[in-house]
């Protein structure tokens, strides 16, 4: 008999059973959904930390004011005055690998612009700055080194301030009020999306940063206009990152003259280490997930082997009267076989398709990222028909093995 007699064989069995049918499968649906489900989210999850680390920019280190205790706490306010300009200047000048050290100064502040309000990250920079996140302008074009040193009143402004002052249009030529400051736009960036603390990147405006010190910044701080936020920095190699982070430690050091075991009053981060550890921690809960939701393939594979058992039992006279006009033991084999195979297909269909939708209402309601893989549903649903496979042996062995003579007496 040709497999497809075979198959032809089990499906006319299953269809005379369709209650018991559904309800076999059903723990097999349930186990291929949770795996589907837990994949979506957890490759969303790793799709959303990838992109934000590439939209950080390459090899980017950041030195923050004020000292850090063992648990990464501040102990200091990032207010107090412990990174200068000349700090930048000093860190890209006397270390080889840094490619670029930018220095921004920042605040909350109004903007007002075509009678429209908002409120968002003022940030004076130089245009090295740029160059260290791998910002793109898209419109216009970047701030000139006049520009930067004589404290222009121009303005970079990111897509969200084009889409709520500008609706939409370019912006470029345009003038925008930040405080009471009258500012040209020459620039708009490139769309970043999402940071690492989850805010918008494109929620930003940048002005020179001598511009931001002596006209828009400084005086509303309260602090002194030499006191810097961070400092960006770009190492032009990978494989030099620790090495540099240890060279700017040693650096700023002896810029600052602090001396022994006293702490620094800066700290340097990088966040590709922060959003790569947070990576592998949903990759580890996501295993975790998937390892618990295998645990429903494996009880619906044993319901189906269950079924298959009583199904056997039930069948045993009609196994014996096949056998009896001619098929062989293998013929048997395969029927059944092929029986369970269906089901867990079965199963591993629907159990996919529901996945997706659970992933996608969920991502919907929670607001989490999903991405919804092909291969994971090949995956789940070759996994079920290898449950079905496994779970299918002994009742199709046991089936195959029965004496046709005896099988015939069963009443």
């Amino acid at each position: 008999m040709s497999p497809l007699e075979s198959m032809g064989i089990a499906t006319r069995a299953l269809g005379a059973n369709k209650l018991r049918s559904a309800l076999t499968v059903l723990g097999v649906v349930v186990g291929v959904a949770a795996v589907v489900c837990m994949i979506s989210i957890g490759a969303g999850a790793q799709a959303e930390v990838s992109e934000k680390i590439r939209t950080l920019g390459a090899n980017l280190l950041l030195v923050l004011p004020g000292a850090q205790n063992s648990n990464g706490a501040k102990l200091q306010s990032g207010t107090q005055p412990t990174l200068t300009e000349e700090d930048a200047a000093a860190i890209r000048r006397e270390l080889a690998d840094v490619q670029v050290a930018a220095p921004l100064l920042s605040r909350s502040m109004p903007l007002v612009a075509a009678n429209r309000n908002w409120v968002t990250l003022v940030a004076g920079i130089n245009s090295d700055y740029l160059v260290a996140r791998e910002w793109q302008i898209v419109n216009g074009r970047s701030f000139t080194d006049e520009e930067v040193g004589s404290g222009a009143k121009v303005v970079i402004v990111g897509s969200v301030i084009v889409e709520e002052l500008f609706d939409g249009r370019a912006g470029v030529g345009e003038t925008l009020r930040i405080g009471n400051v009258p500012f040209t736009v020459i620039g708009v960036l490139d769309k970043k999306g999402l940071g690492a603390a989850n805010r918008s990147q494109d929620d930003v405006v940048f002005i020179p940063l001598l511009t931001a010190k002596s006209r828009v910044l400084g005086a509303v701080r309260g602090t002194t206009r030499e006191a810097l936020d961070f400092i960006s920095i770009k190492v032009s190699d990978a494989a030099a990152m620790s090495e540099t982070q240890q060279q700017i430690e040693a650096l700023l050091r002896q810029r600052h003259r602090i001396r022994g075991d006293a702490p620094s009053d800066f700290s340097i981060d990088n966040p590709a280490d922060v959003l790569t550890a947070r990576g592998a921690a949903v990759r580890l809960l996501g295993i975790l997930l998937i390892a618990v939701a295998s645990v429903s393939l494996v009880v619906g594979g044993i319901s189906v082997m269950n079924i298959m058992l009583v199904s056997v039992t039930e069948r045993t006279r009609e196994i014996g009267l096949r056998m009896a006009v001619g098929a062989s033991r293998r013929d048997i084999l395969w029927q059944f076989l092929i029986e369970a195979l269906i089901l867990a297909l079965m199963g591993g269909l629907v159990g996919a398709v529901l996945g997706a939708a659970a992933a996608v209402a969920i991502a919907w309601e929670a607001g989490w990222p999903i991405l919804i893989s092909p291969w994971a549903i090949v995956l789940a649903c070759g996994f079920s028909g290898l449950i079905g496979i496994s779970f299918g042996v002994y009742p199709a062995h046991r089936a195959a093995r029965l004496d046709p003579i005896e099988a015939l007496r069963f009443a």
